[in-house]
């Protein structure tokens, strides 16, 4: 194995974008989870409902961070910054916090696609340039 073959980045490389990514919906899986209770006591929507749109939304944020290998689940994302913003109709502070997590999710997909574009052209300087 040559010193080349030794730095070279492997398969098994974490992205950036998927990282950053996961952790924004994780973040707000906790958010949009505490926000069942509120809906209930609050905003008396129908303890049914409030379970399933508050806690529903929450395990698709956390199912939706595990499929972040997928391309499409990063639209799927988007969709989920949507309903989060939506939920503002029923808990006003949701137009704040879900249009928060909004630009969290898209600053951390354009970031992450970022630095995966330089460090794909570095990589690929690195290798023109020991080949």
């Amino acid at each position: 194995m040559t010193e080349t073959d030794a730095t070279a980045p492997h398969a098994t490389e974490r992205s950036p974008r998927r990282g950053m990514c996961a952790a924004v919906l994780c973040l707000e899986a906790i958010t949009i989870g505490l926000t069942t209770p509120v809906m209930i006591t609050i905003a008396d929507v129908a303890v049914g409902t409030a379970l399933v749109v508050g806690l529903g939304l929450a395990v698709a944020c956390l199912l939706l961070a595990g499929m972040l290998r997928a391309p499409w689940a990063y639209y799927v994302g988007y969709v989920i910054q949507v309903a989060a913003i939506a939920l503002g109709f029923v808990i006003s502070m949701m137009f704040l916090l879900g249009g928060a997590f909004a630009v969290l999710w898209a600053t951390a997909d354009h970031l992450g696609r970022k630095i995966e574009r330089e460090k794909a052209a570095a990589w690929a300087a690195y290798r023109a340039e020991n080949s």
